[in-house]
């Protein structure tokens, strides 16, 4: 499985931006796809997930309100839509998948077994 992020930049706060991840060589459905962010000096936090199957969301109480991802199946992508962004929301954003395990704990980076390689957001105030 390999998982490609795209989509950041450099944005005014209030603005908006849209990540992607698109996943291929996908050999088994992973449990979740979820997006973590990194600051320099900071530990990768959990920011979103979504299950592949079911569609179930989970968010980061720092972004609830303002993030939203989804899922594409049939293109293998997913989407994290940001909005109402703030000069907080900067670093490096990474996607990664999560698979079929006897506990999932979304928001835990250890249990996610491939990463993207990132894709940095900047939020100017």
């Amino acid at each position: 499985v390999q998982l490609q992020a795209s989509g950041g930049g450099l944005v005014q706060a209030g603005g908006s931006l849209r990540l992607s991840c698109v996943a291929s060589g996908l050999t088994f459905a992973p449990a979740v796809v979820g997006w973590f962010r990194q600051a320099p000096g900071k530990e990768r936090e959990f920011v979103a997930a979504v299950r592949w199957i079911g569609s179930r969301t989970f968010y980061a109480d720092s972004v609830e309100g303002r993030f939203t991802i989804s899922r594409d199946n049939a293109e293998n992508v997913v989407y994290l839509q940001m909005a109402s962004l703030e000069p907080e929301d900067t670093a490096v954003y990474y996607c990664g998948a999560h698979p079929q395990t006897a506990t999932v704990v979304v928001e835990s980076a250890r249990g996610y077994s491939t990463w993207g390689q990132g894709t940095q957001v900047t939020v100017s105030s």
